[in-house]
């Protein structure tokens, strides 16, 4: 009885050690597993409001927006169920390059980097394809 009852404790300490809090790429935190590599990065010569725009599109096209931030030039969104953080940032305003980040996550909290992939190469497509 003893055995079970400390292999049980041990169990959920483990889970609690495993799992915790994850830094969104807009600032925020939400409940994942820390120390993994979930982000994507791309740099693309053009301003700001045309990469933002595009990558709106890019998750308007995949699934929803669920939050646009302005200030800080943020998207949110869901596809498939996961969860897409995108943030883009000006890196030389002297010719428009332009960085984007891109994050996903899954429902329990797990990284998505394939999505991300996905969803940051879109983006150039989009960027391409656009006048």
């Amino acid at each position: 009885m003893k055995q079970k009852l400390f292999g049980l404790i041990l169990i959920a300490a483990l889970g609690g050690a495993v799992t915790g809090c994850v830094e969104t790429v807009d600032g925020h935190s939400q409940a994942g597993v820390p120390f993994v590599r979930d982000t994507v990065e791309g740099r693309y010569e053009r301003p700001v409001q045309r990469v933002l725009s595009a990558a709106r599109a890019v998750i308007k096209f995949n699934g929803t927006i669920v939050a646009d931030n302005s200030v800080n030039n943020s998207i949110e969104g869901r596809v498939d169920r996961d969860s897409v953080f995108i943030r883009v940032d000006e890196l030389d305003p002297i010719k428009p390059v332009s960085r984007v980040i891109v994050q996903a996550r899954t429902r329990g909290g797990g990284r998505d980097l394939d999505l991300a992939h996905e969803i940051e190469k879109e983006i150039g497509i989009q960027l391409a394809t656009q006048r």
